[in-house]
């Protein structure tokens, strides 16, 4: 068992970055752990019935299972799970916890607990921490871009008393956008993959709401239908900070130069999607948001909005990940 807990304490100093990391070890049983840093998930779950284990990156699959007692995966910790059924865990490193503060705002499912913290209740409050920055905007219905802002959006018009409207409907069989290699691709795919409701645009002063803004591709053709569907004024809100830095934790979320607002004034978003105005929500906002109120001084990976990353990475560093990115998709 020692020697397993060993191999793993070794891996984590040999190798920097976000990771979770799932092994059978043939003959002797099941081995997870999470990075020293938590950037990335893990939890496992337990069944009360049949006394079996289940590893996953969030908390939903193991609730569709009926796995109900569970537990997240300490930063630098480790889990062995042997053929009797016996569970060995350890904590093998100790350092200040980072984890992906994007999970929250886009990449996990609404209904998932990462760490503790409902990922529901975290996008409700980051709709309530933009509501400051929308006093000055004469605003008619609310629309979220569905679907992991529909919970912010939902709080605003509730907060604010201006109605809610479902006008973007999703096409369930197209996949996320923003992390497919090509323009061209992302261009057919954000066509196919939004449909309006005209009714709910046409002369109303609209509040668009996302989770973010990437290269903007997205944004400029919502922005677009809702103009043509009728919309007076069309403004933009981001539960999220500018995105200006690549995610160097195995995310495909561009290279610097393709990020909208790496190089870009508001003034110049705005007329780059066409809205009448772009709100963003502030980093500090976003934090003390996701933060549960039970734990004021969590710190989060925010790497992909100020470009400081929780393990060392150099110059050197950034240009191979961006190349690799790039030739990758020339490929």
């Amino acid at each position: 068992m020692e020697n397993i807990f060993s191999a793993v304490k070794d891996v984590f100093w040999r190798v920097s970055g976000g990771y979770s990391v799932l092994a059978i070890i043939a003959g002797k049983g099941l081995l997870c752990f999470r990075d020293p840093y938590g950037i990335r998930p893990l939890i496992m779950g337990r069944h009360e019935a049949t006394g079996s284990y289940a590893i996953a990156s969030e908390s939903t699959p193991l609730d569709m299972l009926g796995y109900r007692r569970k537990e997240d995966i300490p930063p630098g910790g480790a889990v062995f799970i042997d053929l009797e059924g016996n569970v060995h865990s350890k904590r093998l490193v100790e350092r200040e916890p980072y984890p992906c503060i994007f999970e929250y705002v886009y990449f996990a499912r609404p209904d998932s607990f990462i760490d503790g913290i409902s990922v529901y209740e975290t996008r409700i409050r980051l709709g309530k921490a933009l509501i400051p920055s929308l006093s000055d905007l004469d605003i008619d219905v609310v629309i979220p871009v569905p679907d992991s802002a529909r919970p912010a959006a939902i709080a605003i018009a509730r907060e604010c008393d201006i109605p809610y409207r479902e006008g973007l409907v999703k096409n369930r069989y197209i996949g996320r956008t923003f992390i497919m290699p090509s323009d061209g691709e992302r261009q057919k795919s954000i066509r196919r993959k939004l449909n309006v409701i005209r009714m709910e645009f046409n002369e109303k002063k609209v509040l668009i709401v996302d989770d973010s803004i990437v290269r903007g591709n997205t944004s400029r053709e919502i922005v677009r239908i809702a103009r043509e569907s009728g919309a007076d004024k069309v403004y933009f809100a981001s539960c999220s900070p500018p995105l200006k830095h690549p995610c160097v934790y195995g995310i495909d979320m561009s290279t610097k130069g393709e990020f909208l607002a790496s190089n870009r004034t508001i003034d110049e978003i705005e007329e780059f999607i066409g809205a009448d105005g772009v709100i963003y929500l502030q980093l500090e906002s976003m934090v003390e948001a996701v933060n549960d109120g039970k734990q004021t001084n969590r710190h989060f990976c925010t790497g992909c909005f100020t470009g400081d990353y929780p393990t060392p990475v150099t110059e050197e560093m950034m240009r191979e990940i961006e190349n690799d990115r790039l030739c990758s998709r020339r490929c």
